[in-house]
């Protein structure tokens, strides 16, 4: 018993900060991700337009995978902090590149095409997939 609370005792707080900075890494790119997109995904969707909410809430996810990834195959804090910047700036971009190709994508959000929407989450949740990989490496 005295071995599982001495280990309790010591991997607690590093798993404290360790999902305390991922969760700031998190929310620094969903704000990053609010300054790129040309409208307000929160705002439209506290105004009950769905393609909006699934637009932020399937971003959210994507952004989580690289840090997850990050996560689970880095075990000291400043390679937590590097591998998850570098896969949120790659989401970042490829969500840029992403909204280009499906054209007047902010036209499309704002008249509440969640089709338009549900495209764009499929294309960022498997870029995301394939970027977490990547970093796991």
């Amino acid at each position: 018993m005295d071995a599982i609370v001495s280990a309790l005792s010591s991997g607690l707080p590093l798993l404290v900060l360790h999902l305390g900075v991922a969760i700031v890494l998190l929310f620094l790119a969903i704000g990053a991700h609010q300054l790129l997109t040309p409208f307000k995904e929160l705002e439209l969707a506290r105004q009950g337009n769905l393609a909006a909410a699934t637009v932020l809430a399937g971003t959210s996810i994507a952004l989580a995978l690289p840090v997850a990834a990050s996560l689970a195959t880095s075990a000291v804090l400043i390679d937590i902090v590097i591998w998850s910047t570098v896969g949120l700036v790659l989401q970042l971009a490829l969500y840029a590149g992403a909204t280009r190709v499906l054209g007047d994508f902010r036209g499309r959000i704002e008249r509440g095409e969640v089709a338009a929407a549900l495209v764009l989450v499929g294309w960022q949740w498997a870029l995301a997939l394939l970027n977490a990989a990547a970093l796991s490496l």
